[in-house]
């Protein structure tokens, strides 16, 4: 799956946790914990990636790669 910037932080309004991914358009989830607005949002991810593609929408390019640091 490629690697997109997602951002999570905590919600007053919601009384959640959300993940949102801004390189997808519409693309966020909330969960209890942080990291239940992880696991939720990569499912969202998913989903989003397999819509876009099912209906010949473009998907972008993830801006940044994970970079492994050199041995």
């Amino acid at each position: 799956m490629l690697q997109y910037q997602i951002n999570i932080f905590w919600s007053n309004e919601d009384g959640m946790y959300v993940a949102a991914v801004p390189e997808l358009p519409g693309c966020s989830a909330l969960g209890e914990t942080y990291d239940e607005a992880l696991r939720e949002v990569q499912v969202a991810m998913a989903l989003w990636i397999d819509t876009a593609t099912e209906f010949g929408d473009p998907i972008p390019v993830p801006a940044c790669e994970l970079v492994s640091p050199s041995a």
